[in-house]
């Protein structure tokens, strides 16, 4: 199964980036990957926070661009929304101290460990200092 990250569906979603073409392509052979795949429920909540912010470059999307554009994902394209366990916190707070996490890398974290409880084998995204997680292969499909 694949993960897809934030800048991921970012990208996809705003055709004014250097990276939509690619990005849109990206998701179209997760959305046709045998095993499945979707995104975490924080990166619906940062994707969220971006594209509809009232300084985002080339001006924000709208509540109903934004939903609409995930709803789309999730109904049609059949993204999965993975969502934390019971067990999520305690597995959180082992696997920050074990990797010695500080600032914001704790997103990664929690973005690839809902991967993993999910039976994600891989994370497609475009930072390349995402934090790597064991089980998890890291991969920038816009390269």
């Amino acid at each position: 199964m694949i993960c897809v990250d934030t800048n991921i569906l970012i990208y996809a979603h705003r055709k004014g980036t250097a990276e939509h073409g690619a990005a849109q392509a990206a998701i179209e052979r997760a959305a046709t990957h045998g095993r499945g795949w979707g995104f975490s429920l924080p990166t619906v909540c940062e994707f969220w926070a971006q594209v509809t912010h009232p300084r985002y470059p080339g001006g924000p999307s709208s509540a109903a661009q934004a939903a609409g554009f995930l709803d789309a994902l999730i109904r049609t394209a059949l993204a999965r929304v993975f969502v934390p366990g019971s067990d999520f916190t305690h597995r959180l707070l082992e696997t920050t101290r074990e990797l010695d996490i500080a600032g914001p890398r704790v997103f990664d974290v929690q973005i690839g460990l809902m991967a993993i409880a999910a039976g994600a084998t891989r994370l497609w995204t475009h930072d390349g200092s995402f934090v790597h997680l064991a089980g998890l292969r890291i991969e920038d499909p816009l390269s």
